[in-house]
């Protein structure tokens, strides 16, 4: 059964994966990085996540509850915890010096990972997008890996001194 859902995967799907690894290496070296860039890749991930959501289970109020609460609570615990731990602001040159880390690409591939999951379960059993339970947990999985991305980027932010500042608590 897996490698009939491996087979019929687009070739699309398998691009977009090699896209996310390249983009997931890349924030395991050491790199400077503007303000909007560390704004830009986070909201870009919660709108995608989002979009999964609503395009797999529609406007379900559990589904779009799970994804809030998934979101909310990794955002304001990642804020702490999943901190960039020894990243620097240049208030000179406006930018932050950021050092690698492997925890992007983990969380990059574990978003993946909830949406092939979501679309290959729906492909197969397509009843499921009404179910509460499954709508609930996959919309929940997609709003934690958002919001830690969430929680890396305002925990950078706070080392800028809350320049342009994104306020979450």
């Amino acid at each position: 059964m897996l490698l009939q859902i491996v087979e019929h995967t687009p070739v699309w799907v398998w691009g977009l994966l090699a896209a996310l690894i390249a983009l997931g290496a890349s924030q395991a070296r050491d790199r400077d990085v503007s303000l909007g860039r560390v704004t830009v890749l986070p909201f870009g991930l919660i709108v995608l996540s989002l979009f999964g959501v609503t395009s797999a289970f529609g406007h379900q109020p559990t589904a779009l509850f799970a994804w809030l609460v998934g979101a909310g609570a990794a955002a304001a615990i990642a804020r702490r915890l999943l901190a960039v731990r020894g990243a620097t602001w240049s208030s000179a040159t406006r930018l932050f010096h950021v050092p690698g880390s492997w925890l992007p690409m983990v969380l990059i591939l574990g978003l993946f990972a909830v949406k092939y999951f979501a679309g290959a379960c729906l492909a197969i059993e397509p009843r499921l997008a009404g179910d509460a339970t499954f709508a609930g947990s996959c919309s929940l999985a997609y709003g934690v890996f958002s919001g830690c991305f969430l929680g890396r980027a305002l925990s950078l932010r706070r080392v800028a001194g809350g320049v342009g500042a994104l306020s979450a608590a």
